[in-house]
């Protein structure tokens, strides 16, 4: 029986980052499911992960005499999953320009694999998840493929709240145990999708394509625009547009999220905002981790990359173009830098300082209990390598 491994392409993984310092390239969010989830979805299998040792605790890698390894970073479509799975034993399939897409190996590779003794050519458009601004660009798509995957042959629950009013009815999906009161769903432009026991709470306006994942809540007068997705157990209010939050995250409040990609375990206090559009219309910088400046993103809109752990307070203002790392507490008057490393506290006109790893730690535990959920050993010692990687040096 073939046995699914799902593994990070190098220089895909650096640029993905901060995101995936703390997960596999397949942990990432896009749609309504993960990139990993949409494999192991269409392929019926459990998957395991090719990535840095340092995350294996967490994400193990396991192999049989027979794998089928398969690029974490792009999205599986119904014309892939036929070519993959007519793979012969050490047959690879790429896209056009070489990237590795999939490879079927009797081996234990120790490295992502980049090519394969027989290679076909898989010709059809795919997307594939290359840069940070390519989350949000082609979330809108993604939750149209989600939802037609994840609903094909079922029946919505029923809204029957009388004061809830639905445009194009027909596009909405409400999963068991969503609660929807007092609230507009439009999903004339695309999509939505209520995942399990999920909240809409009164006043909401809905556009779609849109994606409210299993035990998320939307907060009174919330104005939900398109192509975002609220990830599972996320709590959010205010505005949102063209942004996804992973997991566990916090936007509960007003303010404006735009362009925008937030990790789990975030919380971006009351009236926090970004930009995501230059007042010259020129394109968006963002932070580089392979060259470690600024590069352009050859896109006008573009707003805010937060890795996991990370807070803002209130009124924080986060600048056109803005990367946040792991576990940075941000906070204070003005504009924020364009990158704060990880591990970070304080605040662009205060000055920053080092954010003590035990410190961290504790805060990072604390956050998880909250929800119920456990803080284990694995999730940890991931943090504390992070801090190893980036811990950043400030002048006293």
């Amino acid at each position: 029986m073939l046995n699914l491994v799902v593994f990070d392409h190098p220089e895909i993984r650096t640029a993905l980052l901060p995101f995936t310092f703390t997960r596999p390239v397949g942990g990432l969010r896009m749609g309504i499911q993960t990139l990993t989830e949409k494999w192991a979805s269409w392929l019926q299998m459990t998957p395991s992960f090719l990535t840095e040792r340092y995350l294996n605790a967490k994400y193990p890698y396991s192999t049989t005499d027979d794998n089928l390894y398969v690029n974490g970073a792009v999205c599986p479509t119904a014309e892939l999953m036929d070519a993959v799975r007519s793979l012969q034993p050490d047959e690879g399939l790429c896209a056009p320009d070489g990237l590795l897409l999939a490879l079927r190996s009797s081996r234990r590779l120790e490295q992502a694999p980049t090519g394969a003794p027989v290679v076909r050519t898989f010709d059809p458009p795919l997307t594939i998840v290359r840069s940070l601004p390519d989350l949000f660009v082609h979330n809108g798509d993604a939750i149209r493929a989600d939802f037609q995957f994840l609903t094909a042959g079922r029946t919505s629950r029923p809204i029957t709240d009388p004061y809830t009013r639905c445009y194009a009815p027909e596009n909405i999906f409400v999963e068991e145990g969503a609660v929807i009161r007092a609230a507009v769903l439009n999903a004339e432009g695309g999509p939505i999708y209520i995942g399990k026991n999920a909240v809409v709470s009164e006043g909401t306006v809905m556009i779609g394509p849109f994606a409210l994942c299993d035990h998320a809540t939307v907060n009174w007068g919330g104005k939900m625009r398109s192509n975002t997705t609220v990830g599972p157990h996320c709590k959010v209010g205010g505005e949102l547009g063209n942004s996804i939050l992973f997991g566990y995250s916090n936007k509960a409040h007003d303010g404006f999220l735009g362009n925008s990609v937030i990790g789990e375990w975030c919380n971006l206090g009351a009236n926090v905002n970004n930009s995501n559009l230059k007042n010259d219309y020129t394109d968006v910088k963002l932070h580089s981790y392979a060259t470690n400046r600024l590069e352009s993103t050859g896109r006008i809109f573009c707003g805010l990359m937060m890795g996991d752990y990370t807070k803002a307070g209130i009124s924080t203002m986060f600048n056109t173009g803005t990367v946040v790392g792991v576990n940075v507490n941000v906070f204070g008057a003005g504009f924020q830098p364009k990158h704060i490393p990880s591990f970070s506290w304080g605040g662009g006109s205060e000055g920053f300082s080092s954010y003590r790893v035990d410190k961290a730690i504790y805060v990072a535990r604390e956050t998880v209990a909250r929800r119920g959920v456990e803080f284990t050993g694995a999730d940890e010692a991931v943090l504390r390598e992070v801090h190893r990687l980036t811990s950043p040096t400030f002048p006293h």
